[in-house]
């Protein structure tokens, strides 16, 4: 097995257990290790520091499976592994849903492999070269442990590139998936496009929130923004709305919404949609002068990078502030940013910002957060990527 050595005082970050080391840390790698390979990691007198997955052409040139540098990284460790994060996630499937982030990456030991269970059907991702190199094994052990029919891959993501992979999508192991996977949720039944969907195909991070907004929705008139295939939507209808209105601009996940509404029984004449860019559908609402009782904010990732954070601070701004014009007194906000660099100080600094601006004596009520398959690693600060602030208006 080959050696990364660290520069000196370079080791600090493996000591408090964050797996990530970028090229810049490292001294030294012997031989040649191929993409994804295990290799030794140590400081600079030698202390053996762990085990990681080398990946030659990416910025984190490893990614630590584990700080035990005994530990043999062989297929009965990544059963243990997986058998660890299954055993986190007990209970979740029998509260109303049959659907379940499985693998959350780094925060489950293994870092880049994101795998979701919609059913019978899990869906991977595999995005380092660790994973990559190993994602046969773990769709194996998966697959044994659940008893699902099938795992349908979905590496197709732009962080793959930097690892120097391509994209991967198809049937890993087991059976061909339908097209669309039925999967059930707090009494409501979705639709899952796990071929071509966002992601996986759905937004299973969002599951309590959903269920928040379900319970405070009775006799509201609801705007939900970034709508995808209407998950809030349904929770809202679910929960007694007087009306809701989805604004996306995918005419097929608008599509996909209006069939979730059929499919669920729900009352087509509480629900509407409006196809088009959210900023701009925004303005012209505040431009008519109209109100809503309650605004779900649940844009896509506007910082993908550190350097990116500034211009998409002043996205959410941008955004808050229009919904917060919008929104009556009394009124709730559910306003999320699923940004990693965004931090929840930054956050709520900007949404007091936006209120400022709006001239809103606006009311932080409560944070939320992604789901808890979806499990925050203290020393993986990374792992907590989905901000939530639910905001009262006077």
């Amino acid at each position: 097995m080959e050696t990364l050595t660290l520069q000196r005082r370079r080791d600090r970050s493996v000591l408090r257990r964050h797996p990530w080391i970028f090229s810049g840390a490292v001294l030294d790698v012997s031989g040649d290790p191929a993409p994804g390979e295990t290799v030794r990691v140590q400081a600079a007198d030698g202390t053996p520091l762990g085990l990681g997955a080398w990946s030659p052409t990416s910025q984190i040139c490893c990614r630590l499976w584990t700080t035990d540098p005994h530990e043999d990284v062989d297929d009965a460790f990544f059963a243990r592994v997986i058998d660890r994060a299954l055993s986190l996630r007990e209970g979740i499937l029998d509260h109303g849903t049959d659907s379940v982030r499985l693998l959350h990456g780094e925060a489950d030991g293994l870092p880049g492999v994101i795998v979701d269970r919609y059913a019978g059907v899990l869906v991977g991702q595999f995005l380092s070269a660790g994973g990559e190199r190993h994602k046969a094994l773990l769709a194996r052990l998966l697959l044994e442990r659940t008893g699902a029919a099938s795992f349908w891959e979905r590496s197709d993501t732009d962080a793959r590139r930097k690892e120097g992979l391509e994209p991967s999508v198809g049937v890993l192991l087991g059976e061909e998936p339908p097209a669309r996977v039925e999967i059930r949720e707090g009494g409501l039944r979705y639709l899952v496009d796990v071929r071509g969907g966002h992601k996986t195909g759905f937004y299973l991070d969002q599951r309590p929130n959903r269920a928040d907004v379900g319970l405070h929705a009775a006799g509201c008139e609801v705007l939900n923004c970034f709508s995808y295939t209407g998950g809030f939507a349904l929770a809202a209808l679910r929960g007694g709305a007087a009306s809701v209105t989805d604004v996306d601009t995918s005419a097929d996940a608008l599509a996909l919404a209006a069939e979730h509404v059929a499919l669920n029984g729900l009352d087509a004449e509480r629900y509407e949609q409006i196809e088009g860019d959210v900023f701009r559908v925004l303005r012209e609402m505040r431009d008519r002068g109209r109100s809503y009782d309650a605004i779900v904010l649940d844009p896509p990732k506007f910082a993908d990078s550190a350097a990116a954070l500034e211009r998409a601070a002043r996205g959410y701004k941008d955004i808050n502030l229009l919904a917060l014009k919008l929104l009556r007194p009394g009124g709730r906000l559910w306003t999320y940013s699923c940004s990693a660099h965004m931090t929840p100080e930054l956050f709520r600094k900007v949404a007091a910002d936006a209120a400022v601006d709006a001239g809103r004596h606006a009311v932080l009520e409560r944070e939320l957060r992604q789901g808890a398959d979806h499990p925050v690693l203290l020393t993986f600060p990374e792992s907590l990527y989905l901000k939530g602030l639910v905001i009262r208006t006077a």
